[in-house]
């Protein structure tokens, strides 16, 4: 997994409640159980003038040119309901989204977001909505920063909005870790504990013949 600490980048603003899983790729895009191959998939239904076409919507966000290149998502409260299926957050991923930005997640999207090397920083939707207004301006010239290591969002006028994130998500995305590489880190103290319990209860370790 990428690490993150720092990112200054182009921000779309998706400002809608309750974006769920299936608008973020439809169960139909699914067509592999890999983490690649999903960009295209991803927001499907509003990215494209039909269903399985591939003709750009112009009135959806992550087409105009003012938008391109964004890695960071501004969007609604709950984002990432629905469904838990994983293939959301690595077709965010694989099209280049590292961040999002919004006033709440559904909790199994979060998750697999941390685990996945995306962001999820929760701000208030008034905090959301003015960063919102200040990108409108010029998209391409007026990024947003998302500094990990800090817990703190840098709008583009200046302004500093601290976030909460726990601290082994925090860990796993400053450092590039899976939850096993996560629980290696420990691997010292995991091999003493069995050495003690070994010898406090030897009957619970059965010897290979």
């Amino acid at each position: 997994m990428d690490r993150f600490e720092t990112l200054t980048a182009v921000a779309a603003p998706l400002l809608r409640a309750n974006i769920d899983t299936d608008a973020i790729i439809p169960s139909r895009e699914m067509k592999t159980v890999s983490k690649t191959g999903l960009a295209d998939g991803l927001f499907a239904g509003w990215r494209y003038t039909e269903i399985g076409g591939r003709d750009p919507e112009p009135s959806f966000v992550l087409n105009w040119p003012a938008y391109a290149n964004a890695q960071i998502l501004l969007g609604g409260e709950n984002f990432g309901c629905g469904s838990s299926r994983e293939h959301a957050v690595w077709a965010l991923h694989e099209y280049g989204i590292r961040s999002i930005l919004a006033p709440s997640f559904a909790p199994i999207f979060y998750n697999n977001c941390v685990r996945n090397g995306i962001v999820p920083v929760p701000l208030e939707g008034d905090i959301v909505r003015a960063l919102a207004a200040q990108v409108a301006r010029d998209p391409q010239s007026n990024p947003i920063v998302v500094d990990l290591a800090a817990q703190r969002v840098v709008a583009p006028d200046g302004t500093q909005y601290p976030f909460q994130i726990g601290r082994e998500a925090r860990d796993m995305l400053l450092e590039g870790l899976d939850a096993i590489d996560l629980t290696l880190k420990s691997a010292a103290a995991i091999a003493a504990f069995q050495r003690r319990d070994r010898d406090l209860r030897p009957w619970i370790y059965l010897e290979k013949p």
